[in-house]
C-alpha cells in the first residue's frame, strides 16, 4: 500500500474502495456461454486484506485453474508471483478485477487455512477471464458440455498414463527455456519417454500407482481438488474446444488469472494450507523434488538453497527438472498480489513473431508449460505439446496431444519439465493448474476432437473483464482528495469529486507510485508520464473550474519556482509566509491575502478559495501576462475556401457556403445569453486568392484578387474581418454567390502556403489572434511558395528512407508555422483528396499551432456530407483558448523533459498553442534528476495561460500529486495500461520520424517485454520460465500493444496510403487516454437484446465471437460499422431495417431508417450517444457477412492476425514471454 501517503488511501490495488463491491463479479451478462464459465473451485482462502509483512502471498496451495481440458486438469500452476513482496504489495491494483475467488465474497470470510469445501463456490463468469486468484476448478466441475464423452474414471486414467508413452520427436533445442534439471538425472531430451506413471502430476494417479505421496489432509473438499485427476463423475469434463472459461490463464488450461485480490491463496487448494513458512512435505517422487519442495510454499523467503530461488526466473529445475512446483499458476492470485499468470503453452516459440494464431507448432505455449529455469536448454517440449491439444487417444500419433497444454483432458503437464513426473506436492494442488506435464504420461481420454493447437483465447487476459469488472466496482464518485490513487479506467462512466488533485479527465498518469530514484525507473522501464488534457469538457453533473480573480496584484507565486498557489503550499508563521512544495522557498503573503490559520495549521479560508482546496482553478490574468502588455483582441475565424475544379466539381464548395450561412450564429461564447465577440473573414482560391470586402455598409460583396503569391499582402482592412451580425445580409449574399462565380472553372491547379499567409497577415493587421479554416482538395502544384511534388513511392515502404516519408518535403512550412504560433494563429485543415496530397507537409501547421487535420478522402458530397458537416460545426462551436502558453513545473526530484502533441517548442520547457481546444492532449514525460521521498510524494503542477474567446486573459491550473515507491512491486502496483499506451503509441509515431518503422516496432516490443521481465524477476516469486506472469494492472498490456504495431501507422496494409498514415500519425499526437483506448482496441456490442438504459456488454475484438445470427456495432472513434451476420433473425432485420431479408438490406446504407419500434429507437439513440462521446463524426457503414466491405471491418478485429502480417493476440502474447524469458535468461 502506500506508504507515503498522508491521507489513509484505499488499498491501491483491488481492495475495495468505498462503494467498490468487492464480492466477486458477477458474470457479465453476455458473457461466454455458461457451459464454459469458469469455475472457481473452493479456494483455500486467505485474507484479502494485504498479507502480512514478510508473508509471500502465496502461502497456500495452487488454485486450480480451470483447465481447458476435458479431463480434469484440475490444478492450476502455483504462481507464486512474488516471492519477496511485502504485504504491500498484496493489496491487488484497483482496476484489477477483483479476483473472483470464491473468496471474493466477502472478504472477511477468509481465512488462512483450506476452506471446507462443502459448496462448490460459484463460478465466476466465464468472461471473468483472468481473474487474480487462480481458479480452482477443482470442486465440482461446472457443467461443460461433455464433448469427450464420459469420463474416464480416475483409475482408469491412470492405468492409460502408465501406459502411455509420449515421444512426440525431438524437442526442438529452443525450448521454452528449459532449463536442464538440476537433478543429476539428465533431462530427457530424448523424446518424451513417459516417465513412470506415478510421475504424472497432474492427475493423480490412484493410489497404488503413485508412489507420489498421499494428498495432503484436506478438509472436505472434493477430493480430485488436490490432484488433477479426473473430475468426479458428475463432474463434466471441460471440453477442450469449448473456450475455456475467460478464466483459464494462460495455459489452455492455465490456471486462472490471478485475481485481483489480495488474496493469494490458490484458491485450488482444498487442504490445509500449509504454514507459513512451513516446508511442504517432501514430494515423494524425484521429480517431485525437483520442485524444490522445501521451500516454504508460499513463504516469502527465498526457496531454500538447494533449490536455488529463482525469484523472477523461472524456478530451479530440480530433479526432475521439472519446474518447482510452487510455480503459482499464472493466474493465481496467490501470485503476487498482482499478477496474472499465464501458462504458456509450451514448447519453443518461434523466433519471429508467430505469424498466426494457430500456433505453430513451435509455439510454445508461453503459458504454464514453461521450461524450468533456465539452465542448459532443454529440449523444447514438441510441438504438440506445446500447443494444447485435445486429447485423444492415447495412440502413438496421439501421444503429444496430452502435454498440449492439457487441454487433452490429460492432467495437466508439469511446466516444462521433462523427468519424471512427480506427485503432487504437499499443500500445493497438483502440478500446476493446467501446467503441461511434461514426462508424465498421460491419461489416455476418451476420444477427442482433432487437436486444436492453440492457446485458447479465453485463457488469457480479456480487455472487455477488465473494464467490466473495473465498472462494477466504480459505483461511487471518485474523490481526489487521495494521494496517488488511481482512477477508475476511462472506459467506465464515474463522477469526479475535486479534493485537491486535478479530476482524471484532466490530467492521467502512467503510475501513481512514482519510483524515488531514477535506477529504479530506468530498471522497471515504466514510463513516468501525465496525458494533460487542460481544457476538457466535463460531464454537466461536475463543476467546471472556477474562475478566481485576485484583482490587481494578479495570482499569488512562489518567489522562487514561480509556482502558482495551490493546496501543496504550506502555510507558517501564522499565515504569513507560505513554503512552496515544489521547490521548498519561503514566500511572503501579501497583505490582501493574509488568513489565520486554524489548529491544524490550514488557513481558516480554505475551503473558500478554489486554489487552497481544489486540484484545478483559472485565475483571471493581468496585463503583466498579456503580450506586449496590452489587454488582447477579441479573437477572428478566417473561412479559406479551395474553389479549383476539384472542389467545385466534388460539391464541397456548395456545401461549405451553404452551411456557413447558419454555421455563423453559433460561433463560441462564454456567455450563451450573449453574441460571440469573434469576428469572421472570406476568402477563396485556386493558383490566386480573392478577398472579399464584407463590411455592413456594403449592398453587395467586393471581390479584391491578389494574383503575386510569391509576396502575399492583405489587400483590405476595413471590411475583411466583420462582425457577423452587423454584416450577416452581405455575407449571406457572398455564401450564395461563390459557388455560382466558380460554377464552371476550369482551374486545376492550387497553392497552399500563401493562403496561410494571407490569414497570418489579416490577423496581424488586426492585432489579433485567431483561427484559419482552410477547406483544400489537391497537392498544391502551382508555382508559389510551399509548392509541393508528389513523392509517394511504395518503394520506400519498409526501407531506411522511409522516414524521409515522415518528414515535410520543404522546410518553408516549419518558419510560417513559427510565424503563425507568434501571431496566435491556429490552422485547421480540411481536406479532400483524390491521391495524394502530402498531409506530412501539408499538416505542418496545424499540428504547429495546435490546430487540427480533418480528412474525407473521395469526399461524396451525398454519403459525406453528413460527417464533414457534423465536423465543421463541432470545429467551430467548441471552446478553445488562443494563444497559449503551457508549462509544467514538478517538485524537486523529477522535472518534464519531453512533450508530444500539437504545438510548437521554441525552448525546452515551454509548450506553445495558437490554439488549444478542448479535444486535444498534450503528453508530458518525466525523468528523474534526484531522488524522491515516500514522504513527500512527487507534485507537478500544469499551467496553461490563454486568450479565452471572449478575449479574457486567463490562467488555467491543474495540479496533481502521486505517490513515491522505493519498492518495485509498489509501482507496478498502481499503474494505469491505457495511459501507459497513449504514451508508447506517441513515442513510437514520433520515433518514425527517425527510425525505420521494424526498429520502432521492435523497439517497443523491447520495452513492454522489460517491464514485465523486470516485475517477473523481481516482484513475483519463483516460478517456472513456462508460466507467463503479468501484473495485475499490466495484464492487458501485451494486448493493446499488439494493437499499437499493428496499427496502420506502424504496419501499413497494402492499400493503406502515405496520407492516411501520416494523417492518423498526426491525430493520434494530440489524442486523450479515452480516444486512444478506443482506437488501438474497438468497442464491439452485440445487439440481439439492448434494453434502455444500458448498453449491452462488448464482446472480444476477434471473429470467433461473432455470431452469424447476431448484429454487432463496432466503434473506433474514428469510424462506426453495423455489421450483420448471415443468418441473423428476421425479427431483428425488421426492427433495424424495415425488411426480414438479409439480402434486401442496402449495404450503402450511412443513417438507419427511422422506425416505430423500441429497438430501432434504442439503437438510435446507441449510435448518437457514441458519436456525442467522439471529437469526431463517425460515419456508419453497414456491413454485411461475407461482404466484400467485411475486409474493412474486420481490420478492427484487433485480437485476430491482421492481413498485413499483424500477429494475433494469441501469438503476440506467446512472442512476448519469449522475449521475457531471453531477458530473464
Amino acid at each position: 500500500m502506500n506508504v507515503n501517503q498522508h491521507t489513509p488511501m484505499p488499498s491501491p490495488y483491488g481492495q475495495p474502495q468505498p462503494g467498490y463491491g468487492q464480492p466477486g463479479y458477477a458474470p457479465l451478462d453476455g458473457g461466454y456461454p455458461a457451459p464454459c464459465a469458469p469455475y472457481n473451485g473452493p479456494a483455500s482462502a486467505y485474507q484479502p486484506g494485504a498479507p502480512p509483512q514478510g508473508y509471500s502471498p502465496f502461502t497456500s496451495v495452487p488454485s486450480k485453474a480451470v483447465a481447458a481440458s476435458p479431463v480434469s486438469d484440475l490444478s492450476s500452476p502455483l504462481d507464486l508471483g512474488r516471492t519477496r513482496g511485502p504485504p504491500a504489495s498484496g493489496a491487488p491494483s484497483v482496476s484489477a478485477p477483483q479476483v473472483y475467488n470464491q473468496y471474493s465474497h466477502s472478504q472477511g470470510d477468509m481465512q488462512n487455512g483450506p476452506l471446507p469445501m462443502t459448496q462448490a463456490p460459484p463460478r465466476p463468469a466465464a468472461s471473468q477471464l483472468y481473474n487474480q486468484g487462480a481458479v480452482n476448478l477443482s470442486g465440482p466441475q461446472a457443467s461443460y458440455p461433455q464433448h469427450y464423452g464420459a469420463q474416464p474414471s480416475m483409475q482408469h486414467v491412470t492405468n492409460q498414463m502408465t501406459g502411455m508413452q509420449i515421444t512426440p520427436g525431438p524437442p526442438t533445442p529452443a525450448g521454452p527455456g528449459y532449463a536442464p534439471p538440476h537433478s543429476s538425472q539428465p533431462p530427457m531430451n530424448t523424446t518424451y519417454s513417459g516417465a513412470p506413471p506415478h510421475a504424472y502430476t497432474e492427475a493423480p494417479p490412484p493410489a497404488s500407482s503413485a508412489p507420489t505421496q498421499p494428498p495432503p489432509p484436506r478438509g472436505p473438499a472434493a477430493p480430485q481438488q488436490y490432484y488433477r485427476g479426473p473430475p468426479a463423475p458428475s463432474q463434466q469434463p471441460f471440453n477442450s474446444s469449448l473456450p475455456p472459461t475467460s478464466q483459464q490463464q494462460y495455459s489452455s488450461p492455465a490456471p486462472p488469472p490471478p485475481s485481483s485480490q489480495p488474496t493469494f491463496p490458490p484458491s485450488s487448494y482444498s487442504g490445509p494450507a500449509p504454514s507459513l513458512g512451513q516446508a511442504p512435505a517432501p514430494l515423494v517422487s524425484q521429480s517431485q523434488q525437483s520442485f524444490a519442495p522445501s521451500q516454504p510454499p508460499f513463504s516469502s523467503a527465498p526457496p531454500p538453497a538447494s533449490h536455488p530461488a529463482f525469484v523472477s526466473g523461472p524456478p530451479p529445475a530440480a530433479q526432475g527438472s521439472f519446474p518447482p512446483r510452487e510455480t503459482p499458476p499464472a493466474s493465481q492470485p496467490g501470485s503476487f498480489p498482482s499478477h496474472q499468470p499465464i501458462s504458456m503453452p509450451s514448447g519453443p516459440y518461434p523466433g519471429r513473431m508467430p505469424p498466426q494464431q494457430q500456433h505453430p507448432p513451435s509455439q510454445p505455449s508461453p503459458y504454464h508449460s514453461g521450461p524450468p529455469p533456465p539452465r542448459a536448454q532443454m529440449p523444447p517440449t514438441s510441438v504438440d505439446q506445446s500447443n494444447h491439444l485435445p486429447p485423444g487417444p492415447p495412440g502413438p500419433m496421439q501421444q503429444p496431444a496430452p502435454q498440449s497444454g492439457m487441454q487433452g483432458g490429460y492432467p495437466a503437464q508439469q511446466n516444462g519439465a521433462f523427468g519424471q513426473v512427480r506427485g503432487p506436492q504437499p499443500g500445493y494442488a497438483g502440478p500446476y493448474p493446467s501446467q503441461q506435464n511434461f514426462g508424465a504420461p498421460a491419461p489416455a481420454p476418451p476420444p477427442a476432437p482433432p487437436a486444436q493447437k492453440r492457446l485458447d483465447p479465453d485463457s488469457i487476459p480479456s480487455p472487455i473483464q477488465v473494464i467490466e469488472d473495473d465498472k462494477a466496482k466504480s459505483t461511487e464518485p471518485f474523490s481526489t482528495g487521495v494521494r496517488g490513487q488511481a482512477p477508475p479506467l476511462v472506459t467506465t462512466s464515474f463522477q469526479v469529486k475535486d479534493q485537491g488533485n486535478a479530476s482524471p479527465r484532466f490530467v492521467r498518469c502512467t503510475a501513481y507510485n512514482m519510483p524515488c530514484t531514477a535506477d529504479m525507473a530506468k530498471q522497471s522501464q515504466v514510463p513516468l508520464a501525465a496525458v494533460i488534457k487542460p481544457l476538457a469538457t466535463l460531464p454537466p453533473d461536475e463543476t467546471p473550474p472556477y474562475l478566481v480573480d485576485h484583482g490587481e496584484g494578479g495570482p499569488i507565486r512562489c518567489n522562487r519556482c514561480k509556482a502558482y498557489m495551490c493546496p501543496y503550499m504550506q502555510f507558517i508563521e501564522g499565515g504569513r509566509r507560505f513554503q512552496c512544495g515544489f521547490c521548498s522557498c519561503v514566500t511572503e503573503v501579501p497583505p490582501h491575502y493574509f488568513q489565520h490559520l486554524d489548529h491544524t495549521g490550514k488557513r481558516v479560508d480554505c475551503y473558500d478559495r478554489p486554489e487552497l482546496s481544489l486540484g484545478s482553478y483559472e485565475f483571471l490574468a493581468t496585463v503583466d501576462y498579456c503580450k506586449n502588455n496590452k489587454i488582447p483582441q477579441p479573437p477572428a475565424f478566417i473561412f479559406l475556401i479551395d474553389v479549383s475544379y476539384n472542389a467545385v466539381k466534388s460539391g464541397m464548395v456548395n456545401i461549405v457556403c451553404q452551411e456557413l450561412k447558419s454555421l455563423l450564429d453559433y460561433l463560441p461564447r462564454e456567455n450563451p445569453e450573449m453574441d460571440s465577440v469573434v469576428r469572421v473573414g472570406f476568402v477563396t482560391y485556386n493558383k490566386v486568392l480573392h478577398f472579399y470586402n464584407v463590411k455592413a455598409s456594403l449592398a453587395q460583396p467586393q471581390m479584391l484578387v491578389v494574383s503575386d503569391v510569391s509576396d502575399m499582402f492583405v489587400p483590405l482592412l476595413d471590411g475583411f474581418l466583420v462582425n457577423v451580425n452587423e454584416s450577416r445580409l452581405v455575407i449571406e449574399s457572398l455564401l450564395d454567390q461563390i459557388p455560382e462565380m466558380f460554377a464552371e472553372t476550369r482551374e486545376t491547379e492550387t497553392v497552399f502556403a500563401p493562403v496561410i499567409q494571407a490569414g497570418l497577415e489579416a490577423l496581424k493587421a488586426a492585432d489579433c489572434s485567431g483561427k484559419l479554416f482552410v477547406f483544400h482538395t489537391s497537392l498544391p502544384i502551382a508555382e508559389a511558395p510551399g509548392k509541393l511534388k508528389n513523392r509517394e513511392d511504395k518503394k520506400l515502404i519498409g526501407t531506411d528512407k522511409e522516414k524521409s516519408l515522415f518528414q515535410p518535403q520543404v522546410a518553408f512550412y516549419n518558419t510560417l508555422a513559427k510565424e503563425c504560433v507568434a501571431q496566435g494563429c491556429c490552422v485547421d485543415l480540411f481536406l479532400f483528396p483524390n491521391q495524394y496530397v502530402d498531409v506530412t507537409t501539408l499538416g505542418v501547421v496545424p499540428v504547429s499551432t495546435g490546430g487540427s487535420v480533418y480528412k474525407y478522402t473521395y469526399f461524396q458530397a451525398q454519403s459525406d456530407r453528413e460527417r464533414f458537416l457534423n465536423d465543421l460545426r463541432r470545429d467551430v462551436q467548441k471552446l478553445v483558448g488562443f494563444d497559449a502558453v503551457m508549462r509544467v513545473r514538478t517538485s524537486t526530484g523529477i522535472r518534464a523533459t519531453d512533450f508530444y502533441g500539437s504545438f510548437f517548442m521554441s525552448n525546452t520547457t515551454d509548450v506553445e498553442l495558437a490554439g488549444l481546444d478542448c479535444d486535444k492532449a498534450v503528453t508530458v514525460e518525466f525523468k528523474h534528476d534526484d531522488k524522491l521521498s515516500e514522504e513527500t510524494g512527487a507534485l507537478m503542477q500544469c499551467a496553461v495561460l490563454y486568450t479565452s474567446c471572449s478575449g479574457q486573459r486567463r490562467l488555467r491550473v491543474h495540479n496533481m500529486a502521486v505517490n513515491c515507491c522505493a519498492q518495485l512491486a509498489d509501482l507496478y502496483r498502481n499503474c494505469e495500461t491505457d495511459t501507459i499506451i497513449n504514451f508508447l503509441s506517441k513515442y513510437a509515431f514520433r520515433g518514425l520520424l527517425n527510425s525505420p518503422t521494424k526498429a520502432v516496432r521492435d523497439t517497443l516490443v523491447n520495452q513492454c517485454a522489460q517491464i514485465l521481465a523486470c516485475y517477473r524477476k523481481n516482484c513475483a516469486s519463483p516460478s517456472s520460465a513456462g508460466q507467463l506472469i503479468l501484473p495485475e494492472c499490466m495484464k492487458l498490456l501485451p494486448v493493446y500493444l499488439n494493437c499499437v504495431l499493428k496499427s496502420d501507422v506502424l504496419m501499413p496494409g497494402a492499400d493503406t496510403s502515405l496520407d492516411d498514415r501520416s494523417y492518423l500519425r498526426q491525430l493520434i499526437s494530440c489524442m486523450d487516454v479515452s480516444e486512444s483506448h478506443v482506437f488501438f482496441y474497438p468497442r464491439l456490442l452485440p445487439l440481439t437484446k439492448i434494453e434502455s438504459g444500458s448498453l449491452p456488454v462488448a464482446v472480444r475484438d476477434s471473429e470467433e465471437r461473432l455470431s452469424k445470427g447476431g448484429v454487432y456495432i463496432l466503434e473506433t472513434g474514428l469510424h462506426l460499422f453495423l455489421w450483420v451476420g448471415a443468418n441473423a433473425q428476421q425479427e431483428l432485420l425488421l426492427n433495424i431495417f424495415g425488411t426480414p431479408s438479409f439480402s434486401q438490406i442496402d449495404p450503402s446504407l450511412t443513417s438507419l431508417p427511422v422506425l416505430d419500434n423500441p429497438f430501432s429507437q434504442r439503437l438510435r439513440e446507441i449510435i448518437e450517444m457514441f458519436r456525442a462521446q467522439r471529437s469526431r463524426y463517425m460515419k456508419l457503414m453497414v456491413v454485411k457477412q461475407e461482404d466484400k466491405s467485411e475486409m474493412i471491418f474486420r481490420h478492427f478485429l484487433v485480437e485476430d492476425k491482421s492481413a498485413s502480417g499483424g500477429a494475433s493476440y494469441v501469438d503476440f502474447l506467446c512472442h512476448m514471454h519469449k522475449e521475457i524469458r531471453q531477458l530473464l535468461s
